[in-house]
């Protein structure tokens, strides 16, 4: 009798298993279809296109590869992922890192534009009602140390590393949606008061703002951005400013103007007062608040924000308008407090891309590598962001978790990936001793889109959308006890 060449369905472990899940929503939507049209690296093919290399490189970040020669392990090794994402195999490491060497400037503004399209289409930040509120911008600037003898590594301020070399990252930040709008690489002795009008330009051409919208959108920044030219420049380009003065001889100066200090309730020992010079040096009206604080050998030091933001936002963003305060301390105290938030965002963001993401393990020697490499890591960053929002309906829980428990954590729930004989996955199999699995399993499955109602209790259907062809329309994300013991025992 003759032997039969049917192939038979194929299962496959992999410690990733909820990422697949992500993988399939991403494949669903095609996210990165504008680089693989857009980006066209000069290089010879053999066995992959420049865009898979580029691509194998994204998928190893979101698995938690902390350097490029990781994708080895995290995805070379791991078909089952590489199957969720659209990827019959994965280039290896060596090959993916000559392919960001061959990157020109060319190459980069190319990136720029595909990221452009993507952000454009999928932020929440490019959609932001601005008749309803105000968009807040953060920008910070970052050290990323490197070897000495990597393009445009210097010199610079490194956090407790004297003498160190590397370059610097700028960023802004979407606070409301901890989206992050654009990330550019500096050399290391660059600082925010030099790269800001740069990077928040930029910014504003990836969100498109409009005179009207830059008059509804907030700019944050600390005291590296808060001189007085990069303020001006941007009260000239018409955005509301939330700045620190860059100057301490300046801002000690201011503080002897204010007649009232108010006790902040917040931070025991700190105090606030409306500065009551006038600051003509500015070219719009502002107005300024002094905050002290004791230093070890009792003299004060003075720091002086600068505000232009309309007070009922700023009772909005605080509550500070709630609390039981005269109107003119909260009037103070409230500007003070949405400084204090920025804490929470742009520098929580720069914290958790360098743990979650490796943001500062991916060192290439030329400039251009590391921009395309930043690229998608902020991409990386912002897709994470979004596939939380995505589930975050049906599963509150992981609203508060940061990058690194998205990485860590959601996204690297263990299970496997189930293919049927022409290789397509059409089921995704949880382990169903994860704890956070049967917590999180209602969120991947909005994740996808799912009518749930015709489907088997323990699983979910996974909407297609736009018939791609790795996906089935029956396909399911599976947390039924028999499967996943089965999986246990192997």
């Amino acid at each position: 009798m003759a032997e039969s060449t049917t192939s038979v369905p194929s299962r496959r472990g992999t410690p990733h298993a909820s990422l697949a899940v992500l993988g399939v929503k991403l494949c669903q939507l095609d996210l990165l279809a504008p680089i693989r049209k857009g980006v066209q690296i000069a290089q010879k093919q053999v066995k992959y296109s420049p865009f898979e290399k580029l691509y194998d490189c994204f998928i190893g970040i979101l698995a938690g590869a902390q350097g490029v020669a990781e994708i080895n392990e995290r995805l070379r090794a791991d078909p089952a992922l590489q199957a969720a994402f659209g990827r019959t195999a994965c280039a290896e490491q060596s090959v993916i890192q000559d392919t960001l060497n061959a990157a020109t400037p060319a190459n980069v503004a190319q990136m720029e534009q595909a990221i452009d399209q993507i952000y454009r289409q999928h932020s929440h930040a490019a959609h932001h009602d601005f008749a309803q509120r105000c968009l807040l911008l953060d920008a910070d600037m970052s050290g990323m140390p490197c070897g000495k003898k990597a393009a445009l590594a210097t010199k610079g301020y490194f956090e407790g590393q004297k003498n160190r070399r590397g370059r610097q990252l700028a960023r802004v930040l979407a606070g409301d949606y901890h989206e992050i709008v654009v990330d550019q690489v500096y050399p290391g002795n660059v600082q925010l008061v030099t790269a800001l009008p740069t990077v928040v330009a930029a910014a504003e051409t990836r969100l498109a703002l409009t005179a009207e919208q830059k008059a509804r959108t907030i700019l944050r920044v600390d005291a590296g951005g808060g001189s007085l030219d990069d303020i001006n420049w941007a009260l000239a380009r018409g955005y509301q400013v939330h700045a620190k003065d860059c100057s301490s001889q300046r801002a000690q100066k201011l503080g002897e103007s204010v007649t009232v200090w108010y006790e902040d309730p917040k931070v025991p020992g700190r105090q606030a007062g409306r500065v009551e010079a006038a600051a003509p040096e500015y070219v719009r009206p502002v107005r300024r608040v002094a905050v002290r604080c004791r230093m070890a050998k009792g003299q004060w030091k003075v720091a002086v924000l600068i505000s232009t933001v309309a007070p009922e936002t700023v009772r909005e963003r605080t509550g500070v308008g709630e609390a039981p305060l005269g109107e003119a301390e909260a009037s103070v105290l409230g500007d003070v407090y949405l400084y204090d938030q920025r804490g929470g965002g742009v520098e929580t963001s720069l914290k958790g891309d360098k743990q979650g993401l490796g943001l500062t393990k991916r060192n290439k020697k030329r400039f251009e590598a590391q921009q395309v490499v930043v690229a998608l890591s902020a991409l990386a960053h912002n897709v994470l962001i979004w596939g939380r929002d995505w589930m975050a309906p049906a599963v509150p829980l992981i609203e508060r978790y940061g990058i690194e428990r998205l990485v860590r954590d959601v996204f690297g729930i263990s299970g496997a990936v189930e293919r049927d004989s022409g290789g397509q996955v059409y089921r995704i199999v949880l382990n169903e001793a994860s704890g956070l699995a049967q917590r999180c399993l209602a969120g991947f499955q909005r994740l996808l889109g799912a009518g749930a109602a015709a489907a088997p209790q323990c699983c979910l259907p996974m909407k297609q959308e736009g018939g791609e062809a790795n996906v089935k329309p029956n396909s399911y994300v599976c947390m039924s006890p028999h499967v996943v013991a089965i999986l246990g025992q192997t």
